[in-house]
């Protein structure tokens, strides 16, 4: 099962470390979810899943000046001996003292942000979800063309990197050379990024490595891009046939989401890179509602019904 790290969230998020003296190398946060702990503090622990990080905001802090003596004694112990990886105070809220003392005893971290409790959630899930998705390496480059995610594939040396280079002279943005790590992110959306180890890198054969990044600008790269469409290179075969009209899409499915496929025949003299600009470009109207396949076929369909029959 993914993890990230609470010290890496600590670095993400830039938190205040309010209980430095609390280890957090080695705690683990496996889960993308947060939670706001208003009904804990009033003292309902049901279906309480304290694996997730605890988020105190102005409704939990307000809460919190008003209980008595005896009500944050009980409640507070309870709260933070449940085994929580984090505490993370939103608004430059402080904790009480009574409650950094319990959390001193039970070992659980405090943090503080000055950002508003919505604004830090929807960051920190966001963030969280995107480290902890289920992830998939694929053989394959990862070009930014118009804002849509383009993953070429195809055998080894048939022309993907090649073909990347070119786009990115284009002005065209490189993810991923050779490997991509795909993460599921939601029922719908699939992100691609690079390994660190090959992020920026390009191999040519017969020439090696080229750093893109140093070689035309960070302008030409970038870290992470949904994946929106697959561009699959295979050597031309003149016995087959190939589909050159079609009103239905075909698909290939990464982690259970489907992703459009277009399967491209290879030969001499075919411009890889003005092909998958037409793609994604075409790609992007298709979003857009407008199906030019779908518009040939109606204007064929008025043609012939305008077409009067021969006279004999």
């Amino acid at each position: 099962m993914a993890s990230v790290t609470l010290k890496d969230v600590v670095k993400q998020m830039k938190l205040e470390n309010l209980t430095p003296e609390i280890p957090i190398d080695h705690t683990e946060i496996k889960e993308p979810d947060v939670n706001r702990p208003a009904i804990q503090l009033y003292g309902f622990f049901e279906h309480f899943d304290p694996s997730r990080i605890q988020i105190i905001g102005f409704v939990e802090h307000s809460y919190m000046g008003q209980m008595t003596t005896e009500q944050k004694e009980e409640n507070y112990s309870r709260f933070l001996s449940a085994g929580l990886p984090c505490v993370v105070f939103c608004r430059d809220f402080q904790p009480d003292e009574m409650f950094l003392e319990l959390a001193r005893k039970n070992n659980v971290p405090i943090f503080g942000t000055k950002r508003a409790t919505s604004v830090f959630m929807a960051e920190l899930i966001r963030w969280l979800n995107v480290k902890l998705a289920p992830c998939i390496s694929v053989h394959g480059v990862l070009v930014d063309i118009y804002g849509v995610g383009v993953l070429i594939t195809g055998e080894s040396g048939i022309g993907k990197s090649e073909a990347a280079l070119e786009l990115i002279k284009r002005g065209h943005r490189l993810v991923s050379d050779d490997v991509v790590e795909i993460r599921k992110v939601s029922e719908v959306t699939l992100l691609g990024t690079a390994p660190d180890v090959t992020k920026h890198f390009i191999e040519l054969r017969g020439i090696g490595i080229i750093d893109v990044k140093e070689l035309f600008g960070v302008s030409s790269v970038r870290d992470i891009t949904n994946i929106d469409l697959v561009i699959h290179l295979e050597e031309w075969d003149k016995n087959k046939v190939y589909n050159r009209v079609s009103l239905e899409d075909e698909y290939i499915e990464y982690l259970g989401n489907k992703v459009v496929c277009h399967n491209i025949p290879i030969r001499p003299g075919r411009n890889l890179a003005v092909i998958c600009e037409s793609a994604a470009a075409n790609h992007r109207q298709k979003e857009m509602g407008y199906n030019a396949t779908e518009e040939l076929y109606k204007r064929v369909q008025k043609s012939l019904l305008n077409k009067k029959p021969e006279t004999v």
